[in-house]
This record gives structure tokens, C-alpha cells and sequence, in this order.
């Protein structure tokens, strides 16, 4: 369904080519001039449009937004395995820096769960404005251990094809960083949150809500926090 059908108003419908030729549905709204642009990459199981509610939040703030539909999901074509949705956020930065008046530097990098995986990847080839990671996870191989406690995470390791080993590359992340999550988290548990924010290095901060699940975050009115995080850097 268009943008419109979910509450957004003067929102693009853009398509962004990977190196790979998968074409990938996108979303961009162009805020005010004096404001940055959050780049969204949404979580497992969800397409961009029940994404809509949280970006038109900080399109009322004013924020330019990207939005962008994984491969595998929002009707696109190809597989979405670890490497592939590096592939599709790498496109997704060069669309900006070559379609829009933003550099790295004006981009809010923003990661919902398993966006966080790419959001944290990216920081190794582009400087952003910041960072914000919701409800992170320290690797596939953890989260996957959860549910399969029968095997010690050292062999889930070589079971697992797609790692996402965050908690190996956060402390190189060198733009500020948010994390928040939820210390209800049933998905992703919130220790996962804490590893990663003890280990990074840079100016962060943290978000951790009391009560707070995996996907209900956004009933905590989260966005007010990344709006303040992000405007004490945007000068």
C-alpha cells in the first residue's frame, strides 16, 4: 500500500538499487533544512509500513526520514542474509549522499533489532551524525541460544550462517550511540543492551525502560529521547 494509506503525508516513494541489482522499496520524507535525516532499518517480520507510526513521529519533528525495505521483505526480491542487508544499507547511504543535499555526517543511524546488525556494520565504512540502536542484539548466535539452551552458544556459532556479531564491533563505532531497550524484552533479552553499551567506547548514552517488551518501546514515546540525543548534537 502507498505511504498515504498509512498516516504519511509528502512522502516519496523512491527505489534503491543495490550493487547486486535488487531493487528495494524506500520511503523519504525531506524535512526542514535546519534538520538531520534518520535513516531507518527496521527489525525481523515487519515491512515499512508498520514501521509508518514511528517515522511520521519524526517527520512532525521536523527530521528528513529514509525508510527502507530489507530484501526478502516489502514485496522486494532476493534473499536476506547477513551480507545481503549489509549490501542493502550500504545502498541505502549512497542514495543519500548522491540523491540528497546530506552527507554521512547529517545521518541519524538508526537500528531496530535486527536492524541494529547493519546499523553497527555501517559505522566500520561511514562517520554519522549518531547512532541509535533499539533493542540490540550481541550476536545471532546469543539470541539464538536462548531459545535452543540445549546447545552451548560456542557450537550455535558454527550452526548459525548469518552471526551478526555486534558485540565484536561496537566499541569501533565512532559516532555517538543510543541504545535503548526494554528490560521486558522477550525477544532479545535486555542484558544483550547492557553488554553493548558497556562495551562502546564513544560518547553514548543509554535508554533501558522498566516494563518495556521488544516491540512496544514506541508506547514509551521513545522517540522524545532520540529527538533530544540527536538535536544536543545537530548544531
Amino acid at each position: 500500500m502507498p505511504p498515504e494509506n498509512y498516516g504519511l503525508e509528502n512522502i516519496k516513494e523512491i527505489t534503491i538499487n543495490t550493487i547486486d541489482k535488487i531493487s528495494l522499496l524506500a520511503w523519504f520524507y525531506e524535512g526542514k533544512s535546519d534538520k538531520p535525516i534518520l535513516v531507518y532499518f527496521h527489525g525481523n517480520s515487519f515491512d515499512i509500513g508498520e514501521r509508518a507510526y514511528r517515522i511520521k513521529r519524526y517527520n512532525d519533528a521536523g527530521f528528513s526520514t529514509l525508510i527502507v525495505g530489507w530484501r526478502g521483505y516489502s514485496g522486494n526480491e532476493g534473499k536476506p542474509t547477513e551480507n545481503n542487508l549489509y549490501l542493502d544499507g550500504k545502498a541505502t547511504i549512497e542514495w543519500i549522499l548522491e540523491n540528497t543535499k546530506f552527507n554521512s555526517e547529517d545521518i541519524i543511524n538508526y537500528g531496530e533489532s535486527l536492524g541494529s546488525g547493519v546499523a553497527i556494520e555501517l559505522n566500520l565504512k561511514f562517520k554519522f551524525l549518531c547512532t541509535v540502536l533499539e533493542a540490540p542484539f550481541t550476536s545471532i548466535a546469543d539470541v539464538a541460544n536462548k531459545r535452543y539452551k540445549m546447545y552451548p552458544t560456542k557450537f550455535l556459532k558454527f550452526l548459525i550462517k548469518d552471526k551478526f556479531d555486534n558485540l565484536s564491533k561496537i566499541d569501533k563505532i565512532k559516532s555517538p550511540l543510543l541504545i535503548i531497550s526494554g528490560t521486558k524484552d522477550e525477544v532479545v533479552p535486555h542484558f544483550h543492551s547492557k553488554l553493548l553499551f558497556e562495551k562502546a567506547i564513544q560518547n553514548k548514552k543509554s535508554l533501558f525502560i522498566d516494563e518495556a517488551m521488544h516491540n512496544n518501546l514506541y508506547d514509551f514515546q521513545i522517540e522524545k529521547t532520540v529527538i533530544e540525543f540527536t538535536s544536543n548534537i545537530w548544531k
